[in-house]
């Protein structure tokens, strides 16, 4: 089947570590599976998490948060944390342009990338990686050398997108098309960085990882130094649910509360009952990617290109709660405080304008 790629996909493969991708198994698994639902469904019995399980953030004005701070500061300056922003994806959805270089707005010449440089600089010593995708490597790297900023990248890994029938699904030039797999490459592709080589030597001991496009997700050392007091090996990030809100949740799954996309829930789960969602910010300690025979769910996406269903099989970070012990923090939603901002579209652009221009201010002197 994979025999008559044309050579310049085949070039795009193997730099994408294509053959780290259990494509044939993954084809086979497609088509001996009428319903696609059960490839990723969650089949054992699972409950929301109890409260007990989830704790809020402490209130800026507390003394709790001053000390916490205030350790998170230190460990910071000892150059304990490293950043990771998730910058992949397929450049789709502002116009094909990377989405960490579009502006924050048609009078602005901030951009999302600018926003994420900012609040590194707040902290100097940092080791920021950029996750990319094979849409978005090149122009990224070629942004921040012009920039005179020192970085790392790690690539999402390439696959190929198929048919409901497992054969390839081909666009409308009779090419096979590529799409990148999903942030839960983030160990591997780490580890093949070399990234997770390099913090062990620098002495970094936990990893902040968040969207580029989620403006309210910034280095907090408060936040560091909880995650290394609650003592699991992930935390992630919670906030309120609104209304019309979909995403991953926190549940009760064979006694160990995880991160559960809600895609993935049986269809009768009492979502209603679950005021908080994963807002995929998340704190992982280094020794916690260490690639390890893990049985990661490749979920089934379908997406329309020309016109056309095509099928995308992904790997979603958020697993790692399965195979760690994991911690959940509410965070603030609203107001200045707010670490939940999320910049899909240009819709969005538009309708948070006001939200995160006070929190860019506040934070980090950002004017647009």
């Amino acid at each position: 089947m994979l025999d008559a790629i044309p050579a310049d996909l085949r070039a795009l493969l193997d730099r994408f570590h294509f053959d780290r991708i259990p494509f044939e198994a993954l084809r086979e698994k497609l088509a001996a599976t009428k319903d696609l639902d059960s490839l990723h469904a969650i089949v054992d019995p699972i409950t929301p998490a109890p409260d007990s399980a989830i704790v809020p953030a402490h209130a800026r004005d507390t003394d709790e948060h001053r000390a916490l701070e205030a350790q998170g500061r230190r460990w910071i300056e000892r150059g304990e944390l490293a950043v990771v922003i998730l910058a992949g994806g397929m450049a789709t959805r502002f116009g094909g342009v990377v989405k960490a270089l579009a502006k924050l707005g048609e009078d602005t010449s901030v951009r999302f990338l600018d926003v994420k440089l900012a609040d590194i600089e707040r902290h100097p010593g940092i080791d920021v990686t950029f996750m990319t995708s094979f849409a978005t490597h090149d122009q990224l790297s070629k942004a921040l050398v012009r920039e005179g900023v020192q970085h790392h990248l790690a690539p999402q890994f390439a696959s190929l997108r198929l048919e409901r029938n497992g054969s390839l699904f081909l666009d409308d030039t009779g090419r096979p098309s590529p799409y990148a797999t999903g942030h839960g490459d983030l160990p591997e592709a780490l580890q093949c960085s070399g990234a997770i080589a390099r913090w062990k030597k620098k002495g970094v001991q936990t990893v902040l990882v968040m969207n580029v496009d989620n403006l309210g997700a910034t280095v907090d050392p408060a936040l560091f130094a909880l995650h290394r007091t609650l003592g699991g090996a992930v935390t992630a990030e919670l906030v309120p649910k609104r209304p019309g809100d979909k995403g991953g949740v926190a549940a009760l799954h064979k006694g160990q509360v995880k991160l559960c996309e809600a895609f993935r829930l049986p269809k009768d789960f009492p979502h209603d009952a679950i005021p908080t969602f994963n807002t995929n910010t998340l704190w992982i300690d280094v020794d916690a990617l260490a690639l390890e025979e893990r049985r990661w769910t490749w979920c089934v996406a379908k997406k329309t290109v020309e016109g056309r269903e095509a099928i995308q099989l992904e790997r979603l970070v958020g697993e790692m709660t399965w195979w760690h012990p994991s911690r959940y923090v509410v965070v603030p939603r609203e107001g200045r405080e707010s670490r939940f901002l999320p910049v899909k579209d240009v819709v969005d652009l538009e309708q948070s304008r006001a939200e995160f221009e006070a929190v860019l201010h506040e934070r980090m002197g950002l004017e647009l």
